[in-house]
């Protein structure tokens, strides 16, 4: 992965981690910033994961990597709302 992919990760992160967010039912007591960070993190894992599956590269969009990443954020958003929100 080049300096180009990683600064595209963390932009289409940050669209990821919204969408994360907008999949989990319910309202997250999470900041926004935290969010973000949560995208982020599942767009990279996603993307690694994608790559060891093989569906990292295909002809048009890679719905199945965008599917691992929001599926990933929306995991990450549920877990972080989820403890965040027994501490409270």
């Amino acid at each position: 992965m080049e300096v180009t992919g990683i600064i595209t990760a963390i932009v289409i992160g940050l669209v990821i981690g919204a969408l994360g967010r907008l999949v989990v039912p319910g309202k997250q007591n999470i900041p926004i910033w935290l969010t973000l960070v949560i995208g982020v993190v599942a767009a990279l894992i996603g993307t690694f994961l994608a790559a060891a599956i093989g569906v990292d590269d295909t002809a048009g969009i890679d719905w199945i990597e965008l599917a691992l990443q929001v599926g990933l954020a929306a995991v990450g958003v549920a877990l972080v709302a989820g403890t965040r929100g027994r501490r409270h």
